[in-house]
């Protein structure tokens, strides 16, 4: 049993998991400075230190040793790093130690010990000192680690793509770009796949880099099918390099609006003017016997570049479409115009379609006050799915009032578990005031 709060921290140092996050051993440098500096009781100091050491300390022991109040006692400790991969994260933690004297000596351990370092161990330090790098002198682990995994084999680098820690795996892929060590076709697999968005724009950029002509054009195929839309923007705007301009006109239409602007510049270059097409898409849409000819967002791609003047009646017929995302699309693209009509969109707030709901209560909002607080209760109380009644909720926290607090108080018990958690948070958190304006509302012009 542990006997002194050194003898604690010696033990919850023995029970760290191998290949655990950077932050635990930050933290546990802190607990131990806080634990030897404020503790109820000094522990006594270890038998080897000060003076020649009748025996070489545990691991354990120097991990306490390294992160304790006093400089002499951390920089004495650094003698018996070296040779235990365990402690090394400790090291690069003293790197940026405050007393001059530990910080070059872990230092040169470090240096010494990164030769022959396997791959997974040299990540997990390079994951240390990425996070203390932003400290006063903390910058120099990191720069020692960089410089290394720059110079070193390329397998190393190989190996950290996949590192669990995020600023690892990005530092691996970037150093990996700037070394030419990953082929185009890995870079378009890895751009269109992998979770991380800074990763995916590396990649990406780095791609389209490559694309010099139409024999690169395949090149770009991963990224036009990525299900990540800055990737997808990407590969659209390499298609003009491509010679595969044409190409760009089904992505006019995309649910992204990076992509869909992306498109719309690469067809400009070639001479086709977007306008037309979306008009085109959206008035068959909105004609008798082609309620399924519109693609999904077209009515906003038609907003996000059409007159308000012209193209305005197209997207209030389209509001009646019978597939929802049009539906939603062109209530998006009301809002986008401006002209947002409080009436006739208030009967969507009732649409089976949950994204049709979330669209018409965000273009609401700023008219909240001109909906019936009895009809937006009636359906928060009682409408017939989840997502109603949370548009109805949003509608009346905007006001406040009565309705709301009733609203709210009802919805408490809501079946719907996310639903009840935020009318439960709505209750607790400060009801917006009924005279409260909002300036976006009160800033345009009556409807």
């Amino acid at each position: 049993m542990p006997t002194s709060a050194f003898d604690v921290l010696a033990d919850r140092f023995a029970r760290i998991p191998e290949g655990v996050g950077a932050g635990a051993w930050t933290d546990f440098d802190e607990d131990v400075r806080a634990e030897l500096r404020w503790g109820r009781s000094v522990p006594p100091a270890p038998t080897w230190f000060p003076g020649a050491p009748d025996r070489r300390p545990t691991a354990a022991e120097t991990a306490v040793a390294l992160c304790g109040p006093d400089g002499r006692t951390r920089e004495a400790a650094l003698s018996f790093a070296g040779g235990s991969p365990g402690l090394l994260p400790l090291v690069v933690v003293r790197c940026a130690d405050w007393a001059g004297p530990v910080r070059e000596r872990a230092r040169s351990v470090l240096r010494a010990e990164l030769p022959g370092l396997p791959h997974g161990a040299f990540g997990d330090l390079l994951a240390v000192a990425l996070l203390i790098a932003g400290r006063l002198r903390g910058d120099a682990a990191r720069t020692l680690l960089t410089g290394t995994l720059r110079e070193g084999p390329e397998s190393r680098v190989a190996a950290l793509l996949g590192h669990g820690d995020r600023g690892v795996r990005r530092l691996a892929h970037r150093i990996g770009v700037e070394r030419g060590l990953l082929s185009p076709v890995r870079l378009a697999e890895i751009a269109a796949t992998d979770p991380d968005a800074v990763v995916q724009d590396l990649c990406a950029n780095a791609v389209l880099a490559t694309v010099r002509d139409a024999a690169d054009g395949t090149l770009l195929d991963p990224l036009l099918r990525s299900r990540q839309g800055r990737v997808r923007a990407a590969g659209v705007t390499g298609l003009r390099r491509a010679g595969r301009a044409t190409e760009a006109e089904p992505f006019l239409y995309d649910r992204s609006a990076p992509v869909r602007a992306c498109a719309r510049w690469v067809l400009r270059q070639t001479g086709t003017e977007p306008l037309p097409l979306y008009r085109a898409f959206c008035a068959a849409g909105a004609g008798a016997g082609a309620a399924t000819g519109v693609p999904d967002d077209a009515p906003l791609g038609l907003a996000e570049c059409g007159d308000r003047a012209v193209d305005v009646p197209a997207l209030w017929t389209l509001i009646g479409h019978e597939r929802p995302r049009v539906r939603a699309s062109a209530v998006a693209g009301l809002r986008r115009l401006d002209a947002v009509r409080v009436d006739p969109l208030v009967p969507l707030l009732d649409d089976g379609s949950a994204r049709v709901v979330r669209e018409t209560v965000t273009a609401l909002l700023p008219w909240a006050d001109r909906i019936p607080a009895d009809a937006l209760l009636r359906r928060a109380t009682a409408g017939p799915a989840p997502h109603v009644r949370k548009g109805a909720l949003r509608l009346l926290a905007e006001t406040g009032g009565a309705a709301f607090r009733e609203a709210a108080r009802v919805l408490a018990d809501d079946p719907d578990p996310k639903l009840r958690a935020l009318a439960r948070r709505a209750t607790g958190a400060r009801a917006p005031s009924s005279t409260r304006e909002s300036p976006t509302r009160r800033s345009r012009q009556e409807r």
